[in-house]
């Protein structure tokens, strides 16, 4: 890119990258809508389509129960369970689902790392479809899994009016200073959404960005095998640690429950600062108690740089 590109503006459709996200992810361009950042298009649903009730499994991103009260809708919760590692269950989902008019569930969801296969999603998309309620999956980590594609709902949305799946380009290609998303739907519903979004929502430099981060093929899969390797050492690690259970996590962190070692979320995160290590404090999360907190899976060397700041801590 030639830096004096800035001085026009941006081709408002992005044709290019559409193209470039066509090809990597084998969508229709007309399914793909993007935004300036996953989170713009949480917020462009909702106040384009204002369905009355969410029904929102917790704990999960907090943005998404912001972009929804932003738009007055009413949120209700459905508590995922520490002591199920935080799994699905369908039924009691469903049910809970037949007073609501949308649901949003991360896959993998955040902050629990939990995903699932599209195998175990197919009978809640029938319930959806057949009974005309929205289904949001954000799918914005899932590019760190290796499974990636028996996981994804993307390839049902040309079917289905009623599924949109939303893809974050800022987490897996670490862009979060430039913001860049985009939202899989089918093309009605492209074209309907389109209609509220700004012009230019994605400026030239994002745009520019994200056609190179997706022609990096052997470097994503380079980077997949390294998460992969080192969360499980991690997840293999922290069992030595007394008072510390992490939960297994298909994405590029790992909650943990710090409840047996008898000090808060806020303290053990105060603690660890202390060693120049950063991690989310968990405690405000709706649907988590107080005890819980998410590590980031880094290279070897930060890794055993965290496990030691556990472990003087822990003595």
């Amino acid at each position: 890119m030639n830096i004096d590109d800035i001085v026009h503006y941006p081709d408002p459709n992005a044709l290019a990258l559409k193209r470039a996200i066509s090809m990597h992810y084998e969508v229709p361009e007309n399914t793909i809508l993007l935004g300036n950042g996953a989170a713009e298009l949480f917020y462009l649903f909702f106040y384009t389509y204002r369905p009355r009730t969410i029904l929102l499994p917790i704990p999960s991103f907090s943005e998404y129960e912001r972009a929804a009260l932003a738009a007055r809708c009413v949120v209700r919760y459905h508590r995922l369970m520490p002591e199920q590692n935080f799994s699905l269950n369908l039924k009691a989902l469903i049910a809970d689902l037949k007073t609501a008019e949308c649901l949003i569930l991360g896959n993998p969801n955040n902050p629990t790392g939990t995903s699932f296969d599209r195998s175990e999603l197919l009978p809640l998309v029938q319930f959806c479809a057949a009974h005309e309620k929205w289904l949001i999956v954000d799918e914005s980590f899932l590019d760190f899994c290796h499974s990636r594609e028996q996981k994804t709902l993307r390839h049902l949305v040309s079917d289905d009016p009623k599924l949109f799946v939303i893809q974050s380009m800022t987490k897996f290609y670490a862009l979060p200073g430039l913001r860049l998303g985009f939202g899989i739907a089918n093309p009605s519903v492209c074209r309907h959404l389109s209609c509220g979004k700004d012009v230019w929502n994605v400026n030239l430099l994002a745009q520019k960005a994200g056609i190179a981060a997706l022609s990096t093929r052997d470097y994503q899969e380079e980077s997949r095998i390294l998460l992969q390797n080192e969360r499980d050492y991690l997840l293999e690690r922290i069992k030595d640690l007394k008072g510390v259970h992490a939960y297994h996590s298909n994405a590029n962190f790992i909650l943990l429950s710090i409840q047996g070692t008898k000090l808060t979320s806020h303290a053990f995160s105060v603690k660890l600062r202390e060693y120049g290590i950063l991690v989310r404090d968990c405690s405000n999360y709706p649907g988590l108690a107080d005890g819980f907190i998410r590590i980031a899976v880094r290279n070897r060397k930060e890794n055993e740089r965290l496990l030691q700041a556990m472990e003087a801590i822990l003595i």
